[in-house]
């Protein structure tokens, strides 16, 4: 009886050794027979700009070739959606959440949510003002500020007449290229005006419109993004001006403008490369492997050749 007890008792030692490595081994085993090895959400402010398409395309891309699951949903540039959206990534119990902010405030309580959930985050091209996120991952919006209005010292000299076209109120992006921007401007040109057009082509088109009209003198515009610097020159070609016009963030249509000779030139970003940047951090969080707290990806000033 004694024999027949020791021998089931082992019996039952191996069988629970074998559960526990087969549980530690389950996402190798999953990557083998190609099932899914784990799943990002992620959160992106808009799908109706080139630059955030890119992104999410190469979120989209990056995570497929790793074999990795990924949800992504579209906040419509709106806060409120943005929220309920990361809501909902939170109850569908992602691995890890990456978040592009339509606005860093708004998004804070998302974040913490997150945090509650157990969810590492991963913020791109926008921060969140609270909550702990695990890293950024974003171009050096300052330094890109800097960049566009050294470049209009550069072509027009010290004390030339300007304005600028701010993108949406609240996003980290919006405040670090102006900061960058007027660090240079404030000392060595004339700026005139600057009004928010919410990263957008049409408004930037109005806005555009609007400070043309009640500053004759203005002989460059700094856009915060090639969309709506696209505006602005749509808006000086009505007004039959000759603008120097300096975008942001390097999409096709921007450089496309710059070709035409339209667009002076950009601060160009790699929404490709923050994405795919993106996923793989994601994955080393999710081995529980340390990253970097702030992931800076190059920029570089494109001008026609």
């Amino acid at each position: 009886m004694l024999k027949k007890l020791v021998i089931a008792c082992l019996l039952g030692a191996a069988l629970v050794s074998v559960s526990g490595c087969g549980s530690s081994d389950k996402k190798e085993e999953a990557a083998a027979s190609g099932e899914k090895t784990m799943t990002i959400g992620f959160a992106v402010s808009t799908q109706n700009n080139p630059f955030f398409v890119t992104m999410a395309k190469s979120v989209e891309d990056a995570a497929a070739k790793a074999n990795i699951d990924v949800k992504i949903v579209d906040a419509q540039n709106d806060p409120a959606k943005q929220s309920n959206d990361v809501t909902d990534l939170i109850e569908s119990k992602v691995d890890v959440l990456i978040i592009n902010p339509v606005d860093s405030a708004a998004i804070s309580n998302s974040v913490i949510a997150a945090n509650e959930a157990k969810i590492p985050v991963i913020t791109i091209d926008r921060s969140a003002d609270s909550g702990d996120v695990v890293t950024h991952i974003a171009s050096n919006n300052v330094k890109g500020g800097e960049m566009a209005a050294e470049y209009i010292v550069k072509k027009l000299g010290e004390q030339a007449p300007v304005a600028e076209l701010e993108g949406i109120p609240g996003a980290s992006a919006t405040r670090e290229r102006g900061e960058g921007f007027h660090k240079v401007a404030d000392q060595k040109l004339k700026v005139l005006a600057k009004q928010s057009a919410d990263f957008d082509r049409t408004k930037g088109l109005t806005v555009a419109e609007n400070i043309l009209q009640a500053n004759p003198d203005v002989k460059a515009i700094f856009a915060q993004n090639d969309e709506m610097a696209l505006g602005a020159i749509g808006a000086a070609k009505s007004a039959s001006k000759d603008i120097l016009v300096i975008g942001f963030d390097g999409t096709e249509d921007g450089l496309k403008s710059i070709q035409d000779g339209e667009m002076a030139a950009t601060i160009a970003q790699q929404p490709d490369k923050m994405g795919e940047v993106a996923v793989e951090t994601a994955q080393k969080i999710a081995k529980g492997e340390k990253v970097e707290k702030s992931i800076a990806v190059d920029l570089k000033l494109v001008e026609k050749q």
